[in-house]
């Protein structure tokens, strides 16, 4: 069976860890598999691995330095090069100035010249990984669509026991052959995505409204797009965005601009995804001016907004998908079945707020998939890209 990675050409970058020593078995496999690999290394990579010992699994020179006495290495024509960047090991430093688009090595040089996908896989001690330094960092890198292969659990270096090891050569491969198995498999088809909350004024200055941050629906309009599906993107009020060519973001900030836009592209969709977190009532009177503070209690009387995933459900044709989100507290499974049945979901995906590092603000998630045929799938926790890829899947699945 032919690999998917077959004539693909990778670049690697390798950093200053003890990991790095993974880094010779996964040229190995890459090559195995049929790849091009090229290598890259910083100054302090070559404490841990020789450039020689990767030079001669690679079959091409090792370059660590943009400028040698005796030349100057292109990194900007192997950033056009490749078909993916690959930084395995990752260290924190690295991980900080690439998110900061600091230039001072061979790696840094050719990611900031790379036009073709980027994947990191991260390696550290356990309490570096968890540091929200780290994960600013990490977050930073993410929103710039670049794709997190996740930390492995298990003895550090540090004698220490947790999450920070580097992920294995053969799941790094498996995570890469994954990818370019997905490539423009959904090409042609139109989707309709929804992320982010939204805000229902009170008065000019005040609202209501959630801390979902849009992430997750983010994430799944680039994967859908990334597969070549074309995507029109509604975003609620968030500070993240997306910048890929497939996808047209319409943003919006209350539940009624959010429905009208869902309603004006659900009928030319094939598939609506329904991940942001709306709004169920709002305001019934918005104050012209800032409410001032007063003696005595403030009431609030509220409306209902319009169910979006409702209407769209009793519109849906026979040809269409329509996917649909549940943050529950309790009773989660059978909540979420409720709600898929009453919005004519095909499936949906389930939430838990007592489930630790999921729903908002999480740069991971932990999701259960629920049909409407009452199968229903549970998957580990992840990060939302790869929460999305499954997503994505499950959606492929359906046709």
């Amino acid at each position: 069976m032919v690999s998917n990675l077959e004539g693909k050409k990778i670049l690697l970058g390798v950093t200053g860890s003890i990991a790095a020593y993974k880094s010779a078995f996964l040229i190995r496999l890459l090559v195995k598999k049929g790849a091009m690999v090229n290598v890259v290394m910083t100054s302090t990579a070559k404490d841990f691995i020789s450039p020689l010992t990767l030079s001669t699994l690679s079959k091409n020179p090792v370059h660590t330095e943009v400028s040698a006495e005796d030349s100057w290495n292109n990194h900007v024509e192997m950033g056009l090069w490749a078909d993916a960047m690959l930084i395995a090991p990752m260290t924190a430093n690295t991980m900080a100035k690439l998110a900061n688009g600091l230039c001072d090595s061979m790696v840094a040089a050719t990611y900031l010249s790379a036009k073709c996908p980027v994947f990191f896989a991260p390696a550290m001690d356990l309490d570096m990984w968890k540091h929200p330094a780290t994960k600013k960092n990490l977050e930073q890198l993410l929103s710039y669509g670049n794709h997190l292969i996740p930390v492995g659990h298990g003895e550090l270096a540090s004698g220490l026991v947790g999450e920070g090891r580097m992920a294995e050569p053969e799941d790094i491969t498996m995570f890469l052959e994954d990818f370019f198995s997905n490539e423009k498999t959904l090409k042609g088809k139109k989707f309709l995505v929804t992320a982010g909350p939204t805000y229902e004024p009170l008065d000019p200055v005040r609202f209501i409204g959630n801390h979902s941050s849009g992430k997750m629906g983010i994430a799944i309009a680039e994967i859908a797009a990334k597969r070549g599906g074309e995507v029109v993107l509604v975003l609620g009020p968030s500070k993240l965005n997306t910048s890929h060519p497939n996808v047209e973001v319409i943003n919006v900030q209350t539940a009624h601009e959010m429905c009208e836009a869902a309603l004006l592209h659900y009928p030319t969709s094939d598939v609506g995804i329904l991940a942001a977190a709306v709004a169920d009532y709002r305001p019934k009177f918005k104050s012209d001016k800032k409410i001032k503070k007063k003696e005595g209690e403030l009431f609030i009387e509220l409306e209902r907004t319009t169910d979006i995933a409702q209407t769209l459900g009793k519109q849906k044709k026979s040809n269409q998908k329509l996917i649909g989100f549940a943050l529950e507290t309790n009773d989660e499974l059978e909540n979420a079945k409720r709600k898929l049945v009453k919005k004519n979901f095909d499936f949906i995906v389930l939430n838990s707020l007592k489930d630790k590092g999921a729903g908002f603000k999480h740069d991971t998630n932990k999701i259960t998939i629920v049909h409407n045929d009452n199968n229903v799938r549970i998957f580990e926790l992840k990060s939302k890209v790869e929460v999305a890829k499954d997503i994505i899947n499950e959606v492929e699945r359906l046709d």
